[in-house]
């Protein structure tokens, strides 16, 4: 089976990347176009000659005028055989589960965590900053993919994620529990954003949703399995939930680690890629140098802005004065400060800018990162209590919350192998998004009316599969659109921007959820709960265990009940309000034909 699986997906392109050089022919119209990308070749009115397109068609060596990361990751993929291929989409895959099965795992147990430390409430802190953190990390991890090499950015990514797993396992109060997850989503965000790069870098455009959608399948398997065991983690030790993937995720991460490095050992060989000469620069120097590469100021800005901005949405109802507490005010402002200084830094100060700024100001790059940003923070407007609703209203057990959580995953899982098919079909994406944004926006809205206790789970289910087919598809589009807009060059710039897009709209989407959550829940409970449950009110708000601990249907479970429908249904509409904004988004993107654009070379998926 293997074989015939070879011969239909891997196969060998020796056309490079497409970008501007040349003869005298056509060097004119090229220096005025500036980057060659397959927008411009859509584009009827782009005068861009057949040279152009077609340039170097019949190399077969690595680009010489890419970066040191992108001309090696060239020379691997022409270096290494169908088998070396298949191996590292296994390895891709195996380490997409492991992603998948902890995700499942421990995002079912965090809340039980944060309470036995008597802080349920700090789920949305705790996120925003991790998910910030995770945001800033795609800058500089894409340097490094691009300046040094993929495989060694993928192993620190891989070290990074093994030590949150590790300080989570061994944590003994929320303040090492927190720093733990920041690790922990600063590792797994970049080793998965490594992943993705590996996956453009070693498959056709055409069927890169394709390669996407296997690489992600795994989520299916997870569904079932990482909630169920979830629940016998929760029965005996919380703790082996992390620190069994400490152990089980080097095993799993060091094989494609090693692939990429003998395949480049290969490529040395056979004289397909040589080392760089010493630049010849001082210790200083070279500090200096990568300070400057790395854009260590736009990464302390963009993290630091968005830290103190978004943090206060949390915080400010558990503050004094609220909002006329001074470090709150001073937060927003600061953070609001450094946050335009990044655009401007980036813009007009940076010697080394994060992307060139004609693919920045892309129409499909900025449609499609503005598509994933409110994609985002409509999701996680609702989704952080999403599950500890489903155990407090519904009486559902840990794993069948899970369960119930995971539908999006079979859902999409499945559905992203049939939009991969349309795409490679049609050569277009575009025309998906039309599909994915209403019903998307369908199901995240008919939650709204379906969210009080009244309702029959089952209403709440079948949202959530309107959401995964909605949901899935804009994953795939997203991704494959802005690698439509760029080059390989830039493959692991575009890739790193969208991923800030959605770590920022994530994080906003639960600041809003956090923020909906500390102003409504506290008042809903003191407004509903029975006079001889009030002293209890702090108790009840801040622990998920004591609110499961009053049996279904007496009124303090009721009450408990009502007061989530509410705060719930708050959240609901300011993420389907936020995910309205797609409409307009989806008809900026253009309409690219991906047959169009060849950016790789080599043995291919």
């Amino acid at each position: 089976m293997f074989k015939s699986l070879k011969g239909k997906y891997f196969q060998s392109h020796t056309t490079p990347v497409v970008a501007s050089s040349g003869g005298s022919s056509s060097s004119t119209q090229e220096h005025e176009i500036g980057i060659v990308t397959a927008e411009k070749i859509s584009d009827p009115h782009a005068k861009i000659s057949d040279e152009a397109v077609e340039q170097a068609v019949h190399e077969d060596r690595p680009d010489e005028d890419a970066q040191h990361g992108v001309s090696q990751a060239e020379a691997i993929t022409l270096t290494w055989t169908k088998t070396s291929l298949g191996c590292a989409y296994i390895l891709m895959f195996l380490l997409y589960f492991v992603n998948a099965m902890q995700g499942s795992i421990t995002g079912n147990l965090s809340a039980f965590v944060t309470s036995g430390f008597e802080s349920h409430s700090l789920i949305p802190v705790i996120y925003v900053v991790s998910s910030v953190m995770g945001a800033a990390t795609y800058m500089p991890v894409a340097k490094i993919l691009n300046l040094w090499d993929r495989s060694s950015g993928f192993l620190v990514m891989a070290a990074f994620a093994t030590l949150g797993l590790i300080l989570s396992a061994t944590c003994t109060d929320v303040a090492t529990y927190a720093a733990s997850q920041v690790f922990y989503t600063i590792g797994f965000a970049g080793m998965i954003f490594c992943i993705d790069v590996i996956t453009a870098d070693t498959s056709t455009l055409r069927d890169r949703g394709l390669a996407y959608a296997f690489t992600s399948s795994p989520f299916i398997i997870s569904a079932f399995a990482g909630s169920k065991a979830s629940e016998g983690f929760y029965d005996t030790n919380w703790r082996w939930a992390y620190g069994a993937f400490a152990i089980i995720l080097p095993i799993v991460a060091l094989p494609l680690f090693i692939l990429l490095r003998w395949n480049l050992h290969l490529a040395k060989k056979r004289g397909l890629w040589t080392k760089k000469e010493p630049s010849g620069r001082t210790f200083i120097q070279s500090v200096w140098h990568y300070i400057i590469m790395f854009d260590l100021l736009g990464v302390f800005l963009l993290a630091g802005g968005l830290v103190l901005f978004l943090l206060p949405f949390t915080i400010a109802g558990s503050a004094e004065d609220g909002w006329k507490e001074g470090y709150i005010i001073a937060m927003l402002v600061v953070g609001f400060v450094m946050l335009i200084g990044f655009g401007i830094a980036e813009r007009f100060v940076a010697p080394v800018p994060f992307l060139p700024w004609e693919i920045l100001a892309s129409r499909t790059v900025l449609g499609a990162c503005m598509i994933d940003f409110c994609y985002q923070v409509a999701y996680y407007c609702w989704h952080d209590y999403y599950t500890s609703y489903l155990q407090v209203v519904y009486n559902t057990s840990i794993a069948s919350a899970g369960y119930i959580d995971s539908i999006f995953n079979v859902v999409s899982g499945v559905w992203l192998l049939v939009v991969g098919f349309a795409i490679k079909k049609t050569g277009r994406f575009r025309w998906l998004l039309f599909f994915a944004v209403p019903v998307y926006m369908l199901g995240v809205g008919l939650m709204i009316h379906f969210r009080n206790p009244g309702w029959g789970l089952g209403y709440s289910i079948m949202c959530q599969v309107f959401i995964a087919f909605g949901g899935g598809t804009m994953i795939i589009v997203q991704q494959v659109a802005v690698l439509s807009a760029a080059d390989h060059n830039n493959v692991a710039s575009v890739l790193a921007l969208l991923g800030v897009f959605g770590y920022i709209g994530g994080a906003i989407g639960s600041s809003i959820s956090g923020a909906i959550w500390t102003h409504t829940l506290p008042g809903n409970l003191q407004r509903l709960l029975p006079e001889d449950a009030l002293p209890d009110l702090e108790t009840i708000y801040e622990s998920l265990e004591t609110q499961l601990s009053y049996e279904k249907g007496t009124p303090v479970r009721v009450a408990i009940a009502l007061a989530y429908a509410d705060s719930q249904t708050k959240m609901l509409i300011a993420g389907t309000a936020v995910m309205s904004l797609s409409l307009i988004w989806m008809f900026v993107v253009r309409d690219i034909k991906l047959d169009k654009n060849v950016q790789t070379k080599g043995v291919l998926f």
